[in-house]
């Protein structure tokens, strides 16, 4: 579920010590050298040194040539007070949602999307990009899909075809569960229930000693030193999306996960220091890929498939457990790493496209 991928378009570093693999997510799936964007519905007019969360689009899209469609931000306060948000991406109702990995944000989907040449909507989720943390540090699936059933209805018109990579994938089977009127297929991509939590490396855990500084440049550094990440322009990239200035003009990770993984491998007095929060994301987060996922999966009524990465982290024996639990499931193979939507979007893209073109309406 936590994300650990270097290629040179992404790489993927979520670090939490009772995730698996821990390691820092960040997204970089495109070229960071910033560009002009035209100004419309979202995608912001940008120069050079005005870089936005939209500046990056027309180099994405040039990469894959088509056009760049009009993409805007959306806000949701829910009951608790939290805000959940997403990107919209086209003029027209969302057909396909898109639920990210743990560490990531919602642009993890940019060049998926762009390729994909649909209507669609990607939610940052609880505790990840501009939508709020949570009091708690629970970031299971289940947890998570209660914001995800209470947005829909409110960002879309009819059913959706749900794609859901790593955390994101878990935590669509919860929605599908839980709310089947909402769904119309779901696509899991690179995860099954209670995958295998060995620790990562522990270099990836020291990363996250840092987790401000008085500028980004300070974080591209620090990962390129570590060998996380291809090129500089890459890293910058993804260092730009996960990242937000603070009111003191200090640059911070914005996902919760490098806050409370700072918490968990700091010293005595910075853990003394912490709340309960940290301790209780060291008892939640060792439920996210815990064995009621199954009870999810299995409860989903419309077309499911799991999209497996071949050099991702569903082994062979967990292929075949999901095959024997779920065997009216399809399971296809994408040749690239764990993060197929930036190693390979345009694959993707294609099985996402031709369930939206099968499924059912459900309308």
């Amino acid at each position: 579920m936590a994300d650990h991928i270097i290629t040179r378009n992404a790489v993927c570093l979520c670090i939490l010590r009772t995730i698996v693999r821990p390691s820092l997510v960040f997204s970089l799936c495109g070229f960071a050298r910033p560009v002009r964007a035209e100004h419309n519905e979202g995608v912001t007019h940008s120069a050079p040194d005005e870089r936005t969360e939209f500046s990056y689009l027309a180099s994405q899209a040039d990469a894959l040539g088509v056009d760049v469609p009009p993409v805007e931000r959306l806000s949701l306060t829910l009951p608790d007070g939290r805000v959940l948000r997403a990107l919209r991406y086209g003029r027209e109702t969302p057909e396909v949602t898109f639920l990210h990995g743990a560490g990531l944000n919602a642009h993890t989907w940019d060049m998926t999307i762009l390729a994909l040449g649909r209507p669609a909507l990607a939610i940052d989720l609880a505790g990840h990009g501009d939508s709020s943390w949570r009091d708690d540090a629970d970031y299971t699936g289940r947890t998570l899909a209660g914001d995800v059933v209470a947005a829909l209805p409110t960002w879309t018109d009819r059913p959706q075809v749900l794609v859901g990579q790593s955390l994101g994938g878990l935590t669509a089977a919860a929605v599908a569960a839980r709310a089947p009127e909402l769904v119309r297929a779901v696509i899991v991509v690179d995860i099954t229930p209670g995958i295998d939590q060995s620790t990562g490396p522990a270099a990836l855990r020291e990363f996250y000693r840092v987790v401000d500084a008085e500028d980004r440049d300070v974080f591209v550094d620090r990962a390129m030193a570590f060998g996380f990440g291809g090129s500089r322009d890459d890293t910058a990239r993804g260092v730009f999306l996960n990242t937000r200035v603070r009111e003191d003009g200090r640059v911070e990770w914005k996902h919760h996960f490098a806050h409370l993984a700072a918490a968990l491998v700091g010293d005595a007095a910075t853990a003394a220091a912490t709340d309960d929060a940290s301790a209780a994301a060291s008892a939640s987060t060792r439920r996210i890929l815990g064995q009621e996922g199954w009870a999810d999966l299995a409860a989903i009524s419309v077309p499911l498939t799991l999209v497996r990465a071949t050099e991702g982290f569903v082994s062979d024996d967990a292929e075949e457990e999901f095959s024997t639990r779920l065997p009216r499931a399809t399971v296809l193979r994408i040749d690239g790493r764990h993060n197929l939507q930036e190693t390979s979007p345009v694959a993707l893209a294609a099985i996402i496209r031709d369930a939206a073109d099968t499924a059912s309406p459900g309308l």
